[in-house]
């Protein structure tokens, strides 16, 4: 067990592990501080946290479980000490670490009598077993056990409905969640005049990873889901002030245009100038300085090329159509 004594920064936002230990293989405990925090903010990222470290997090176990001499889940077998749910339920709690993606083959194959461990499961190179030890079953006589295995990786937790049976199959209730526990508490203090927050996170993991590794990994995942508004442009976001809230799709600009090109022929739209529209004089300002000068320019403009066109907005779109409905007689 480590500890270290806290010590509170004033001036820069700092994160520490202040115990940690390994109770067993399959029990890690961590303990975290972040300081100095403003009133509100400890209690803003701890309930993110514990949520990303319950629900984000991706692990690996055993999913499905397959033997010809299983009649059904509630059988029981000569030689074996256990039941057939019995096994099952060991198999559900053996750890696993892997990076694998997608499902992959697992095998047991051991002639009794004999104890039947974690150790005793054939993997695909990318699987380890976090605790060879761990029991699955006893065999008291010279039987011979052969379990087929589907190992998977995935996050949260999946319960297995009775009628998932197939092909002399078992489902397993599987529990991907690396970490088992996850909470978050708060110490005030006042500095000067100011009161300040710090935020404690404890974290206990199942082995496969250490609850360093777990918080790294939380808050990448926390980070991902906030990148895609960093990168929005605020006139996607634009909204008019006014009852008409949704904006209007460019693909339903340009399939009005097209039935106007079926009515008029290709020349006219060529001498239809935008200027003899009452368009407000930010759009079209807009068009002309991105070469649109006829209604044909704008047919021909594509979607991707009218967005990014500065100033111009999605709404802007609504507005163009509106005009010409009116003066054009199309819809």
């Amino acid at each position: 067990m480590v500890r270290e004594k806290i010590s509170v920064s004033t001036r820069t936002l700092k994160w520490k592990c202040v115990e940690s230990r390994a109770d067993s293989k399959r029990l890690y405990y961590g303990r975290f501080i972040l300081s100095p925090l403003m009133k509100g903010q400890a209690d803003t990222i701890g309930i993110a946290m514990r949520k990303a470290l319950l629900g984000e997090i991706e692990g690996t176990c055993i999913t499905r479980a397959k033997s010809e001499k299983i009649p059904h889940e509630y059988s029981t077998i000569v030689g074996i000490q256990e039941s057939v749910h019995e096994i099952l339920m060991n198999l559900k709690e053996i750890v696993l670490r892997s990076n694998l993606y997608g499902t992959r083959d697992a095998s047991i194959c051991v002639k009794g009598p004999g104890y039947v461990t974690a150790q005793d499961i054939i993997l695909p190179p990318s699987v380890e077993i976090v605790d060879n030890t761990q029991h699955i079953a006893n065999l008291t006589g010279p039987i011979n056990l052969c379990i087929e295995l589907k190992i998977e990786r995935n996050r949260g937790y999946r319960i297995q409905t009775p009628n998932d049976f197939q092909d002399a199959s078992y489902p397993i209730d599987a529990v991907f969640m690396p970490v088992r526990n996850a909470n978050h508490s708060i110490h005030s203090y006042v500095k000067g005049n100011e009161k300040q927050e710090i935020l404690f996170l404890e974290i206990c993991t199942n082995g496969s990873l250490t609850p360093k590794e777990a918080l790294h990994e939380a808050s990448r995942n926390l980070i991902d889901f906030f990148i895609p508004f960093l990168h929005a442009e605020e006139e996607n976001f634009h909204l008019k002030n006014n009852k008409h809230k949704v904006t209007l799709p460019l693909f339903i600009f340009h399939e009005k245009l097209a039935k106007l090109r079926k009515k008029k022929k290709e020349i006219a739209l060529k001498y239809i100038f935008i200027d003899q529209s009452e368009l407000p004089p930010r759009i079209y300002n807009c068009l002309k300085r991105s070469n649109i000068h006829t209604l044909l320019d704008l047919l021909n403009t594509s979607p991707d090329e009218l967005i990014k066109m500065k100033n111009f907005r999605i709404e802007d779109v609504k507005h163009i159509l509106d005009i010409l409905e009116m003066e054009n007689n199309f819809a």
